[in-house]
């Protein structure tokens, strides 16, 4: 099968495998994608960008700030607000001169954005306070590119080393290696390098 948002390439994975041949080229394409599932779940986020925009509500925290997911690119974004807590997202903002994408360094280091800051002088983000039937309402639609803008490169590291894990374990049943002076060999817990790696990465939810 083909690899769908990946972390490393079949080419990546043989090479680090030392595997000259295609005999199980399609397994290991299974292995990626899945090594690439659990990295998201680790780090409860993804690491791949979308390829076209798509639209999420969000309810503001502040009448200044919006925290988000991940967004790879201001490419494509649109903001818009509901300004009568009906659910209908009327009012377009603009970026740069309504908002802006924070945090500012994001795009010089290769991380995606995750807040919108509010900068208008005559704006605000829309808060619908109390229990009424509009009180919960998000007052905030985004469409944009979800994601990040490239997968980082410790990210696909450590791709390659629980693929390998996993593809290894097919000769190693129940984890056992084989039988050494001392006993049983058996394999490493599963991901314990790769949660290492991948937990600098891991975003926390806002309750």
């Amino acid at each position: 099968m083909a690899i769908t948002n990946g972390y490393a390439t079949l080419t990546q994975i043989k090479n680090y495998l030392s595997i000259s041949d295609s005999t199980d080229n399609d397994l290991l394409e299974d292995l990626i994608e899945s090594a690439s599932r659990s990295i998201d779940r680790i780090a409860n986020r993804r690491f791949y960008a979308d390829a076209a925009a798509t639209a999420r509500q969000y309810r503001a925290y502040s009448d200044v700030f919006v925290y988000v997911d991940d967004i790879s690119t201001t490419t494509s974004l649109v903001v818009a607000v509901d300004e009568n807590g009906n659910g209908t997202y009327s009012k377009t903002l603009t970026l740069n001169t309504d908002f802006i994408m924070d945090p500012l360094t994001a795009s010089a280091l290769g991380r995606p954005f995750t807040q919108l800051t509010m900068v208008s002088n005559t704006e605000q983000w829309p808060i619908f306070p109390g229990l009424t039937q509009n009180g919960l309402r998000p007052g905030v639609q985004v469409t944009a590119k979800w994601g990040w803008p490239s997968v980082p490169d410790d990210v696909t590291v450590a791709c390659l080393m629980l693929t390998a894990d996993l593809y290894k374990r097919k000769d190693a049943p129940g984890g056992v290696l084989g039988l050494g002076d001392l006993g049983v060999i058996r394999m490493s817990p599963v991901g314990r390098d790769v949660a290492q790696i991948v937990r600098v990465y891991k975003k926390i939810p806002i309750a």
